[in-house]
């Protein structure tokens, strides 16, 4: 009887599993710009039949990944338990949240981190600060990664390959007149958050936001997430946010990045 070696390759073509790549595609076909879909939206998107993308989504909804109100299909918040799961088994969230606490109160403005889905990030933690005002962000938001800071560390973290794939079939849209929409732009801006290890964004997506971000990296070195920090411009000037504020978060970032390796 031949026995299965360990060591055999796990990209190996015979141990590829076509249904769940599938039912992945259709998770994939949600995103910020089409939140809620028919099934024959979602057919189309995804290449599939009908009935291959109804036994998909019927599947979601049954596990509560997924709501349906008869005629349109959109995603739930447990999707999120998904990213969380992996999240967790790396250690992240527990050194992440402490960390991104003891920033927020020291520099009285709110923090978060995010992980990019295509071409939008999304926020997988929140520290908030104890303004009584503060920015409309929580935990599963999502919004374009061009114009925010934490969507181009994490798209300068990609190969010159991938970061190309992401921008072939992205739609810059301007949220303000100070929004990029230039994709060759938008490379040189990613190119130089590449270079300096931090990305500063102002007014991009919301006049009177800026916002920072620097990446946190695994013991393998890659990038696995952004920390991002709010800096309103009414209470915070641009000299304050390269002198105080970029420096803080840069060397949070690191603190947690060297905490990983623990």
């Amino acid at each position: 009887m031949a026995v299965e070696s360990e060591n055999e390759d796990a990209g190996s073509t015979r141990d590829f599993v076509a249904s769940f790549s599938r039912g992945l595609d259709v998770i994939r076909a949600f995103s910020r710009a089409r939140p809620s879909m028919t099934l024959s939206e979602i057919a189309a998107e995804t290449e599939m039949t009908r009935a291959a993308a109804r036994r998909f989504l019927l599947t979601l909804v049954r596990e509560g990944y997924a709501e349906t109100d008869g005629k349109h299909f959109r995603l739930t918040a447990k999707i999120l338990e998904l990213g969380f799961s992996v999240l967790a088994s790396m250690n992240i969230l527990e050194v992440l949240q402490p960390a991104m606490e003891d920033l927020a109160k020291e520099m009285n403005e709110s923090c978060f981190a995010a992980v990019l889905d295509g071409m939008s990030v999304i926020y997988i933690a929140r520290a908030a600060s104890l303004r009584f005002f503060d920015v409309d962000l929580h935990i599963g938001s999502r919004v374009p990664a061009h114009c925010v800071s934490s969507g181009r560390v994490l798209l300068a973290a990609l190969t010159p390959e991938e970061l190309d794939k992401h921008l072939a079939g992205a739609k810059l849209e301007a949220l303000t007149e100070m929004t990029l929409t230039s994709k060759p732009k938008l490379k040189k801006a990613i190119a130089d958050v590449r270079r300096q290890g931090w990305s500063l964004v102002d007014q991009e997506l919301e006049l009177g936001l800026r916002s920072i971000s620097a990446p946190i990296k695994s013991p393998s070195g890659s990038t696995v997430c952004a920390l991002n920090m709010c800096c309103p411009t009414p209470r915070i000037s641009l000299d304050e946010v390269h002198s105080r504020f970029i420096p803080r978060l840069v060397q949070t970032a690191e603190r947690i990045s060297f905490a990983l390796l623990r």
